[in-house]
């Protein structure tokens, strides 16, 4: 098959990825190319996926800040506002329209969009091929109308979600047709069968993702934490990170590489994942369980269908810090082997590509068929 994937355009494609989404891009990608497929990912400028095209769409990640997806909008960013949202806006539909006319050229078997802006959707009607949109984020506004506009098009695309949770929470606005979670690379991660020591964070430092409360609970458990992650609100690395950095055992790295984000992880006793929303996946909790290591979560969002409590970890009430203290000092119970064997039966990459071939080609087939009845 030839199959063109639409990346997210507001960061480039590259270690060290700056979300699930488009760690999962790159792993996608990845491994339809090591199946024999011709895959073509268009991506902002700057993105590397080694052993796929990448073609650059000239996109530049910095005229599209303001379509960054932020739970939280701190004060005083200038995120929000109307002339931020509008700039952003236009500057995203310039940049899809040239793209999809690249990609209306190009002729490709299927095509699968992964952005996160409506111009990607409403402008995926105008190519042949068909076309699948995979939702990574919360139901937004407008999205929803573009979901809404395609559907009502000549060839209404297929909608995925990537969780059962986020597919409930879609389905109140439009039509999901698949769930397809993100699940990781399990032959690629190193497990230890044998427990190391202290905590480990992963994740953007944004109020959302729970860096703050993730060292307040490693503080509480008597555990030192690694926090890997960049800014993505200077205000709150500023306001809440820095002054926990000073605390003994702290220790706070920038992103880095998920190879070697994976090897912190299998040396770790505990990986902790306090997010303050719903996640619509959780990659980290899963490439922690792939290392062997044992997750405490907030028992939120898709969490809950990555994590089985009890025996890859604990999901502790949302937003209780002392419920996730004591569930740390309760992991050394946990089997690491059984984190290990659940990654590998439920949440392996090949299992997303068998899903991902499957549903391309019912895609292409009834594509075909509607062609011939035409």
């Amino acid at each position: 098959m030839k199959i063109a994937i639409m990346a997210p355009l507001v960061t480039a494609i590259r270690e060290p990825q700056l979300g699930g989404s488009q760690a999962f891009v790159s792993d996608l990608a990845r491994g339809l190319a090591g199946r024999g497929h011709e895959v073509h990912v268009y991506a902002a400028s700057g993105s590397e996926i080694p052993g796929v095209t990448v073609v650059d769409t000239g996109a530049d990640p910095r005229a599209l800040a303001g379509t960054l997806y932020r739970a939280v909008v701190p004060a005083g960013t200038g995120f929000g506002s109307t002339g931020t949202a509008e700039s952003a806006r236009a500057a995203a539909e310039e940049v899809f329209t040239a793209v999809y006319a690249r990609v209306r050229d190009a002729r490709y078997d299927v095509i699968h969009n992964h952005a996160f802006d409506a111009p990607a959707v409403r402008l995926a009607t105008t190519v042949a091929a068909p076309a699948l949109h995979t939702l990574h984020l919360p139901p937004d506004e407008t999205l929803t109308a573009a979901l809404d506009e395609a559907a009502r098009s000549g060839r209404p695309p297929l909608v995925a979600t990537v969780s059962d949770f986020q597919a409930r929470a879609w389905r109140r606005a439009v039509r999901v047709d698949e769930v397809l979670p993100p699940y990781v690379p399990t032959r690629s991660i190193p497990y230890s069968a044998t427990a190391g020591n202290g905590a480990v964070f992963a994740g953007r430092l944004s109020p959302e993702k729970g860096a703050a409360e993730a060292i307040d609970i490693a503080a509480a458990a008597g555990l030192s934490i690694d926090v890997y992650g960049d800014a993505y609100d200077e205000g709150y690395a500023r306001d809440q990170i820095a002054p926990r950095q000073a605390g003994p055992g702290v220790r706070v790295h920038q992103a880095i590489p998920r190879a070697t984000l994976w090897m912190a992880m299998s040396r770790a006793a505990v990986v902790l994942n306090p997010s303050q929303w719903d996640e619509p996946f959780g990659m980290a909790a899963a490439e922690a369980q792939a290392c062997g290591t044992p997750v405490v979560a907030f028992r939120r969002g898709g969490l809950t269908e990555i994590i089985e409590d009890g025996v890859t970890g604990f999901l502790v009430p949302p937003g209780d810090l002392q419920a996730a203290a004591e569930a740390v000092g309760r992991v050394a119970a946990i089997s690491r082997p059984a984190c290990r064997s659940h990654a590998e039966r439920h949440l392996d990459l090949e299992q997303s590509l068998d899903t991902h071939e499957r549903i391309y080609r019912q895609m292409i087939a009834t594509g075909a068929a509607d062609a011939g009845h035409g």
